[in-house]
C-alpha cells in the first residue's frame, strides 16, 4: 500500500495490491490494464502529435482502403462523432483524403495519402516498444492463449 497524504484515511493501493491486484474484479483489471497501455501509447505518439485513437483510425484506413466513416466507426469501436473528429484532424494534416463512393455519392470513402503512410510508419515505430514490452511480460506460450481469450471476450460482449 502507498502512503496516503490524507490523514486518518486508509492508504490507496498501488497497481498489483488489494483489488488492484489478482483478486480484483476482472472487469476492473481489464480496464486498469487498458488505461495503463493507452497512457503509454498516447505518451509515445505525442512525439508525432498523434493520439492512440488517431493512430488506430489511420492504421484501419491503411488496412481497409476506401472504408466509409460509418464502417470505420464500427470497426474501431468508436462513436461516429469521435471518428468524424479524428477524420477531420487526419485530413487537415494531409494524412488522408476522401473520395465519393461511385455507387452512392453521399458516402465518402477514406483514402490514406503518402503522407499518411509515412506518418503511420513513424507512429508504428513509436508504439513498437510498447507492443514488445507487452509480449516480454508474458510467460512462454501464453501469448496465443491471451490473444484467443481477448478475442473471445470481445466476441461475447459485442453481440
Amino acid at each position: 500500500m502507498s502512503k496516503d497524504p490524507r490523514h486518518d484515511l486508509p492508504s490507496l493501493p498501488l497497481v498489483g495490491e488489494a483489488k488492484r491486484g489478482p483478486e480484483g474484479y476482472l472487469t476492473y483489471l481489464l480496464r486498469q490494464a487498458n488505461a495503463a497501455v493507452r497512457l503509454a501509447l498516447d505518451r509515445a505518439l505525442a512525439a508525432q502529435g498523434m493520439t492512440y485513437p488517431q493512430q488506430s483510425v489511420l492504421t484501419l484506413i491503411r488496412a481497409y482502403q476506401a472504408i466509409s466513416a460509418a464502417d470505420l466507426a464500427r470497426l474501431a469501436m468508436l462513436t461516429p462523432q469521435t471518428v468524424n473528429g479524428i477524420v477531420r484532424a487526419l485530413e487537415a494534416r494531409g494524412a488522408i483524403g476522401k473520395r465519393p463512393d461511385p455507387r452512392n455519392r453521399r458516402i465518402q470513402r477514406l483514402i490514406i495519402t503518402e503522407e499518411g503512410r509515412a506518418l503511420n510508419q513513424r507512429c508504428r515505430a513509436l508504439t513498437a516498444p510498447i507492443e514488445a514490452a507487452l509480449k516480454r511480460s508474458m510467460s512462454a506460450g501464453a501469448e496465443d492463449a491471451i490473444r484467443r481469450w481477448l478475442v473471445d471476450v470481445a466476441k461475447a460482449f459485442l453481440d
